[in-house]
């Protein structure tokens, strides 16, 4: 069996660090491991439609940011295919047998949805395509033979659901669909990146992200007003670092070299902290003020986002060339999921034009 993945974003808003860490950067490594025999990554327009019916102009504006996001931070199309959902209409073929496999009862229960709900305030206004989220995933995973999905860890509600969906479809068709295993990120602090204002989750809506495309100005501004440890008011003051955003961030982007540049003593050559250990202790104990931790931050995104950042800016020189990786990758992926939904189809049982057998038996009752 090869080794698939199936990966993607919904084009609500530009990707932020969240999305770097926790995703974005693993997919370049899948790329150019040489592991995966194929790699598809998906821009689920048709998908982001289903919460927001009313406002289609924020869904497209948004699919050439990702589609920016993605090629600035080294998704390579050649090693890989980026491609619109809207643009593979045989996932809404797949979707719609598989409605017939799940209660909405399930739906319910699953929790990734129950959040998302409350987050989107639907309560009782629920539309049904978004409620049928889980099963155009499934149909996005299984259409594609994906046997791997890199995920957060809020997603593997949806991943079980998909094994659930397999498994239902082969036992009562046949060995037909692959079941996929969920991949987390490899850095534990990279499962769910808080907000700078220490909430739990980045929000577009809640303007708590550093996204990807942010000038240097911005960065600056969002990394000094960050929240960090309310008690900690003076320098001398102890400090707490475990749940403190920015030692999180450094956590997740921080790495030796940083220590060994931004804290070297250009007169003396000494090293005043060699590591993220160090820092921590020192701010823990007292005696470090947020002001050099978030100044120091600064420096490490800014090392972290300066070559994304130029990446782009030379991308963005011609817009209709980035459309048309996505068109080539749409028709690639097209060609990949229409052999899935023919295998789907004929071990359902609704593959007249090729089942002459079924034809002739039909024929004869009426001929008898």
């Amino acid at each position: 069996m090869k080794n698939i993945i199936l990966t993607g974003d919904r084009p609500t808003g530009r990707l932020h660090l969240g999305h770097l860490v926790g995703s974005l950067l693993q997919r370049v490594e899948y790329q150019n491991n040489g592991d995966f025999e194929e790699m598809y990554i998906e821009i689920a327009d048709a998908q982001a439609t289903t919460d927001n019916a009313g406002n289609i102009q924020k869904v497209k504006e948004n699919v050439i940011e990702v589609a920016l996001d993605y090629l600035s931070c080294g998704i390579d199309p050649k090693k890989c295919t980026i491609f619109l959902q809207s643009e593979v209409p045989e996932l809404s073929d797949l979707t719609f047998y598989y409605m017939n496999l799940v209660t909405m009862a399930r739906l319910q229960r699953n929790p990734t949805v129950k959040q998302e709900i409350i987050y989107r305030g639907f309560e009782n206004t629920i539309p049904v395509g978004f409620m049928t989220y889980p099963i155009s995933q499934a149909a996005d995973i299984t259409g594609f033979d994906a046997n791997i999905v890199p995920v957060g860890d809020d997603q593997l509600p949806m991943i079980e659901q998909t094994r659930e969906i397999v498994r239902t479809f082969n036992r009562l068709y046949g060995e037909t669909l692959v079941e996929p295993k969920a991949v987390l990120p490899k850095n534990e602090v990279c499962l769910r990146l808080p907000g700078t204002d220490g909430q739990a989750k980045m929000s577009k809506s809640i303007g708590n992200c550093i996204f990807l495309a942010d000038t240097s100005e911005e960065v600056k501004k969002k990394v000094m007003g960050m929240y960090t440890d309310p008690n900690h008011i003076k320098i001398e003051d102890p400090g707490v670092t475990e749940g403190n955003p920015v030692f999180i961030y450094l956590s997740a982007f921080s790495k030796e070299k940083h220590y060994l540049e931004y804290f070297k003593n250009k007169e003396t050559g000494e090293i005043e902290y060699h590591n993220l250990d160090e820092l921590k202790a020192h701010y823990e104990r007292g005696g470090l003020g947020d002001m050099k931790v978030k100044k120091f931050l600064y420096y490490v995104i800014e090392d972290v986002l300066t070559p994304i950042r130029e990446r782009r800016h030379e991308l963005e020189k011609d817009i209709p060339a980035v459309y048309q990786i996505l068109f080539d990758g749409s028709d690639k992926a097209r060609l990949k999921v229409q052999e899935t939904l023919k295998r789907v189809k004929k071990a359902i049982g609704l593959d007249y034009r090729n089942d002459k057998e079924f034809i002739n038996e039909i024929a004869k009752k009426y001929n008898n």
